[in-house]
């Protein structure tokens, strides 16, 4: 398979429960193309979190704690904090290169490349 579903799943959550919603009304943004996904989040960095330091293991904060609580009661996300961790596991089991970062202070652009 090209991308497991396992790390998309937990890149998408990622880019909805941290994703600003005040002051804007820009949708989460999907793109697929023929060798790589593009998941563009309308947030910045929030707290703890820097463009430094942003998917680094350990690091963490909550833009949106209900949401997150939510995620959770649904079974959407089980531990918080270890999202990225999860989808880079399951990126590099799959034999996908590592996921990339574009973080701004109005978004983050996570980008999944295919395996093989």
């Amino acid at each position: 398979m090209l991308y497991p579903s396992a790390a998309l799943q937990q890149i998408f959550y990622n880019a909805v429960l941290h994703r600003t919603y005040e002051g804007t009304n820009a949708p989460v943004r999907v793109h697929w193309f023929n060798d790589r996904i593009e998941i563009n989040s309308p947030s910045g960095p929030y707290g703890n979190v820097t463009a430094a330091n942003f998917g680094k293991p350990g690091i963490t904060d909550y833009r949106n704690p209900n949401i997150g609580e939510a995620l959770k009661a649904f079974g959407f996300v089980q531990a918080f904090g270890r999202g990225i961790a999860a989808a880079e596991k399951a990126l590099a089991g799959n034999g996908n290169p590592p996921l990339r970062y574009e973080v701004t202070q109005s978004a983050v652009i996570c980008t999944i490349r295919a395996c093989c």
